[in-house]
């Protein structure tokens, strides 16, 4: 009979038998916008630990953990909305922090309380932990308490698409030691409901990693009188950390970056009010920018100012070099734009709107797999599945997904998804089968919603929102249709890899349907549709290129036209840049594409590149500086000039065709694959090219301009080249 007792207590501690499901737990139920609440739960651990405890946690909407008094997470969650009535959850590994005895776990929560671009608010704050390794539960044994020194900044305030709001702490009301020490007035949580009750819905878990969190660096600065201006090394995403003294407390300190208001919109800043005395603070919620600022009273003594840089924790592991130092300029902002849009996803920018949008989305995901580590693959497919798993009732891909904002459909943007540089171009650079056979059905229901008018193009469809391009000339009728057609070739090549021969042909028969109805569009030496009555539209000239419609016979007068019509925003550019290396126009690419980007990339304010061709212009959406849309000239480099492209899925083979442009410079170009790092270094004149390529892979290696290649297998190989010199 002891033994049975003593059997049944370990069992209870350790959670193996006899346990109550985790619930949701909030404080009293009644949250409002960014509110911040302190969590505590006490608990003793008998006898030996696990190796590994694996602690499910979900939150509306972010959370810091420490456990026995050691941070564990900055940081941890992420924006609600992997569907839309779902939270995602983080697994953790608490093992290495806990103890044999007494233990203490805290969780500071900050609740949004309210939608944006990027999120879908609950309505509740919410907390959900579940460690049944050791049977660590929260339920209404967990107390908690608002955090009242946190609060929300007078105007201005952020923009409406940002779920954050600033955070304004005064110090007055800190609560020094809650984390290792419950003070008196903390009370009993609420319980709400279980797991996958509402409002939080069912729990997806997190598909990327923790962020990286660099550490906080001691930042040099000028001063002023009242302002204190740090000049960080790039424009970063990252918290700010001020310590201080102070003779009587009270003073408002103002913290705030170049980019709190920015894309004629106030974005994210903060404030801090002063305690008496010796003080540090760091400002919990990330902003970005180049220029940190801190305004505060002259008397006060500053210590030290810092930052803590963090991110979506990927590595640029690419290098280009390249003859024209314009384009290695080019490469080295794009990849600085590219790294401040990314984190909790994919955004446009990070200040006025941290949106998914997808169009955005599709130009990223070329400039990653040129560029970044493989690590990079799990936000792409996170974004797929948002974007498959937003879709509406009827079939219907809408973005920017998450969002509480509401959503529009943007055919072009979809259609550019499911195409080539979207869904089809994940599957090639990751060889990921699974999310292959997940999206197919969702690209054929799409598709299917689309039908052929009497002129045999692409129905006009009215959305929410027909978005073909920013600025004007913009001929819809074709822009939908050059993006249908793409799509309809990414959508067979889906099913001929599945296994589905009858869906494919059906494809490929609509496609050429198509195709005649385009053709029948060309007039005196341009692509025109019937109704069109501006400019002749270059973003249209190269989606007839890009998607096979245009024969060759067509490009020299394509080309006059793209030597005089220059509408398309740094969005659609990419596109012409790539159609005239197809047309063989190398060497005006590269000039078209220098004299339109010239001013943004030689710009010494900013470290990345603009949303339009102008800073604030009001023809691009309010012409953010941060916008990583305009760096596609980095997979038009790598893959159309340097010739470097998956041919079989996941880079088992791939090809190095540079363009005849190519063979009068000098290059070298590094960056990683699935497979391992693909280099090619061209010298002109010198009569050699290195190549490497990975092991177990195979590249079809051609000459410059030549129709002949050498299969060249794993490892590195110099290959002479009499005609290069």
């Amino acid at each position: 009979m002891k033994k049975t007792a003593l059997i049944l207590v370990c069992l209870i501690l350790f959670g193996t038998a006899y346990s109550q499901p985790a619930k949701w737990i909030t404080l009293d139920g009644r949250t409002g916008e960014n509110t911040w609440i302190c969590f505590r739960k006490d608990f003793i651990a008998d006898g030996q630990l696990p190796s590994t405890i694996t602690a499910k946690i979900a939150v509306d909407s972010k959370y810091w953990l420490w456990i026995n008094g050691t941070e564990v997470i900055f940081e941890g969650g992420l924006k609600r909305g992997p569907k839309p009535n779902a939270t995602y959850y983080d697994e953790v590994d608490i093992a290495p922090y806990l103890r044999p005895g007494e233990n203490k776990i805290a969780v500071l929560l900050c609740y949004f309380g309210k939608n944006g671009y990027s999120h879908a608010s609950s309505g509740l704050a919410g907390l959900y932990f579940d460690a049944p390794g050791i049977g660590l539960i929260s339920d209404s044994s967990w107390l908690s308490c608002k955090h009242d020194a946190y609060g929300t900044t007078s105007a201005p305030v952020p923009n409406y698409r940002l779920p954050e709001s600033n955070i304004r702490y005064d110090a007055r009301q800190d609560m020094p030691g809650w984390q290792t020490e419950i003070p008196a007035y903390f009370k009993a949580s609420e319980e709400v409901c279980e797991e996958g009750g509402e409002p939080w819905g069912e729990l997806v878990r997190r598909p990327i990693p923790q962020f990286r969190n660099y550490g906080i660096t001691e930042a040099e600065y000028t001063r002023e009188g009242d302002l204190i201006t740090v000049n960080l090394p790039d424009n970063i995403q990252f918290t700010p950390v001020i310590e201080l003294e102070s003779k009587y407390g009270g003073e408002l300190v103002d913290i705030r970056t170049n980019h709190s208001f920015a894309g004629a919109t106030w974005n994210i800043r903060a404030e801090y009010i002063t305690k008496p005395g010796a003080q540090s603070y760091e400002s919990l919620g990330w902003m970005n920018g180049e220029t940190l600022f801190v305004r505060l009273d002259k008397n006060i003594k500053v210590n030290k100012v810092g930052y803590r840089r963090t991110g979506y924790d990927v590595s640029d592991l690419s290098e280009f070099h390249f003859d024209n130092p314009f384009f290695e300029r080019f490469w080295k902002k794009g990849i600085s734009t590219l790294l401040v849009n990314m984190r909790d996803n994919f955004f446009d920018c990070p200040d006025r709107e941290r949106a998914q949008w997808w169009g955005d989305v599709v130009v990223l995901m070329g400039e990653c797999f040129y560029s970044l580590d493989p690590g990079i693959d799990q936000l792409i497919c996170k974004a797929i599945h948002e974007l498959c798993d937003w879709r509406s009732p009827e079939g219907v891909l809408r973005s920017p997904v998450p969002t509480g904002l509401g959503v529009s459909e943007l055919p072009g943007q979809m259609l550019a998804s499911v195409g080539p540089y979207g869904f089809w171009n994940y599957y090639m650079n990751t060889g990921d089968i699974e999310t292959l056979r997940y999206v197919y059905p969702v690209v054929k229901k799409y598709l299917s919603l689309y039908r052929q008018d009497t002129n045999g193009l692409t129905e006009f469809r009215k959305t929410g929102w027909n978005w073909g391009d920013w600025g004007f000339e913009k001929d819809m009728t074709l822009i939908y249709a050059g993006w249908h057609a793409l799509a309809l070739q990414s959508a067979r090549k889906m099913a001929l890899e599945l296994g589905y021969k009858a869906e494919a042909d059906e494809f490929a028969s609509e496609y050429r349907a198509l195709k005649r109805g385009f053709n029948r569009c060309w007039k005196n030496g341009a692509y025109r549709s019937p109704d069109y009555e501006g400019k002749t539209d270059d973003r249209v000239q190269a989606l007839a290129v890009l998607a096979g419609i245009a024969s060759q016979d067509k490009y020299p007068q394509i080309f006059s036209t793209l030597k005089t019509e220059e509408h398309a925003s740094p969005y659609m550019e990419k596109y012409v840049m790539e159609a005239l290396f197809r047309m063989g126009y190398g060497d005006y690419a590269l000039e078209r594409t220098e004299k339109r980007f010239k001013a943004m990339v030689n710009n010494t304010e900013y470290a990345t590149l603009f949303e339009g061709w102008e800073i604030g212009s009001a023809d691009f959406g309010g012409g953010t500086t941060n916008h990583a849309w305009s760096g596609g000239t980095i997979t038009v480099l790598a893959s159309e000039m340097c010739g470097i492209k998956p041919t079989k899925a996941a880079w088992e083979e791939f090809e190095i065709r540079p363009a005849k442009a190519t063979a009068g410079h000098s290059y070298s170009i590094s960056f990683p694959t699935v497979k391992g790092q693909v280099k090619s270094d061209w010298r002109a004149g010198s009569g050699k090219w290195t190549i490497t390529v990975p092991d177990g892979c195979k590249a079809k290696v051609y000459l410059p301009g030549k129709g002949n290649y050498t299969v060249y297998s794993g490892g590195e190989h110099t290959i002479t080249c009499p005609p290069c010199k």
